[in-house]
C-alpha cells in the first residue's frame, strides 16, 4: 500500500487516534433512517462509490468495490478546472451494523490525510452515516484557501448522508 504522505495511516479506525498533531479533525453524522436491511444498502451505495458519484464528483477506480489497496481518484470541477485528488483506501468493514471505508491522500493531493465514510446503526436502531476526516493543506492553492477548504469539506460530508439517504430511499427530511 501507499505511499501515503500522512502519518497515522488507519488512524480514522480508531476514534482515540485522532487527530495525528498538525492536522484538522472533522467529523460529521448524518441520520440516513431506519429499518431493516438499510445499513446493507446504504454501506453497499458507500462501497460501489454510487455515493460519490451522485454527490457530483467524478470517481476513477482501480476496483468496482472499495477495500484495501484500491486506487481511487476524485475529480472535483470540470475541464481545465478538474481538480484531480489521487487516494488509495486504507480499511474497509463490512459488518452487520457497521458498512464502509476510508482512504487515504496520495501525493498530489490537495490536502494530505485521511477520510473515513462509515454507515453505522445505532442502538437505538437509528442509521447514519459517519464522516470521520483528518488532514491539512498539501500544495499552495488550499493553504492560500485556508477557512474555505474546512467549509467545502463539512459541506461535502453533510451533502454525502443526504445524497445516501436520498439514494435508499429515506426521505423523512430528519
Amino acid at each position: 500500500m501507499g505511499p501515503f504522505d500522512y502519518p497515522g495511516v488507519g488512524a480514522t479506525r480508531d476514534p482515540a487516534l485522532l487527530p495525528p498533531a498538525g492536522y484538522r479533525l472533522l467529523r460529521v453524522r448524518t441520520r440516513i433512517g431506519s429499518g431493516e436491511g438499510l445499513v446493507a444498502a446504504a454501506g453497499q451505495a458507500v462501497l460501489d462509490w454510487r455515493m460519490h458519484r451522485a454527490v457530483g464528483v467524478r470517481i476513477e477506480a482501480s476496483a468496482p468495490v472499495a477495500a484495501p489497496g484500491v486506487r481511487v481518484t476524485v475529480g472535483l470541477g470540470f475541464g481545465p478546472l478538474l481538480l484531480r485528488a489521487p487516494c488509495e483506501v486504507v480499511w474497509s468493514v463490512r459488518e452487520d451494523d457497521r458498512v464502509g471505508f476510508a482512504y487515504g491522500t496520495l501525493p498530489g493531493h490537495p490536502e494530505c490525510g485521511e477520510e473515513a465514510f462509515v454507515v453505522e446503526r445505532d442502538t437505538d436502531g437509528t442509521v447514519r452515516l459517519s464522516v470521520t476526516a483528518f488532514s491539512r493543506p498539501a500544495l499552495w492553492y488550499t493553504r492560500a484557501a485556508g477557512p474555505a477548504v474546512r467549509l467545502f469539506q463539512r459541506a461535502y460530508a453533510g451533502r454525502c448522508g443526504t445524497v445516501l439517504r436520498e439514494l435508499t430511499g429515506q426521505f423523512d427530511g430528519k
